[in-house]
């Protein structure tokens, strides 16, 4: 293994390099030494315009994602037109292992929010990862694990929430532990995004935020808000 004691700290805006993402990421530190260089050495960053696609439903998958700044949104649209939010990819979060795994289309697009620099593994050195890592594989399990479970929290909170609790349900998934684990108390995030991510009106939203600021969950500021108390925010979302 070859973990620095020391990793640097993402800001609210994400991380300044990849090389930061790596170091933060669970999976990367450890590995050996031989095969961080490799897949250092096969990895790349893209940026991707605020509104432009990073992916796009029915793509083939040749990579695996990784988020270094900005904000992403998970989404579908439906035959009828209809939009679907699963989620925001904030710093520091990993996905698209499932359609990776499959060999299967991408089922979702995976859209800018925010000006976004997202780090690109290869197919070949996924595949490889997966091969000859079993660290690497039981990070992989587990986040799928997570990701099942707050989908099923998710599908059936859809059918009971009201919209400031869906609004309160997409906040606190930018801070889930394992999914987003350096989700930083400020988030640069306007609430017209936010509103993106919750499935609401921007109006609704706006209400729904100001409820919470009310309740001493968060408190909104220019250009985005702090939560004021992650612990009760995420108890809020599962009651």
């Amino acid at each position: 293994m070859n973990a620095s004691p020391h990793p640097p700290r993402p800001s609210a805006a994400g991380f300044a390099t990849l090389e930061e993402l790596l170091a933060l990421s669970p999976w990367y530190p450890q590995l050996e030494a031989a095969v961080q260089a490799r897949v250092r050495a096969e990895m790349r960053e893209v940026r991707v315009a605020a509104g432009a696609a990073l992916s796009r439903r029915g793509e083939f998958p040749n990579h695996w994602f990784g988020v270094i700044s900005g904000l992403l949104k998970w989404s579908m649209t439906t035959s009828e037109g209809q939009s679907i939010t699963f989620g925001g990819l904030s710093p520091g979060s990993w996905f698209g292992e499932g359609t990776l795994l499959r060999s299967a289309p991408r089922a979702a697009d995976a859209i800018a929010l925010q000006p976004s620099r997202v780090a690109l593994m290869p197919r070949d050195t996924f595949d490889w990862l997966c091969a000859s890592n079993l660290d690497f594989n039981h990070f992989l399990l587990q986040q799928i694990n997570e990701r099942m479970h707050w989908f099923m929290e998710s599908w059936a909170a859809d059918r009971v929430l009201d919209a400031d609790g869906q609004v309160l349900r997409a906040l606190a998934g930018m801070f889930h532990p394992w999914l987003y684990p350096h989700g930083h108390p400020h988030v640069q995030i306007s609430q017209e995004e936010v509103a993106a991510l919750a499935g609401v009106s921007r109006p609704r939203c706006n209400r729904a935020l100001k409820h919470l600021e009310e309740a001493g969950l968060l408190k909104l500021e220019y250009g985005g808000l702090t939560v004021a108390n992650l612990e009760a925010l995420r108890r809020a979302a599962l009651s």
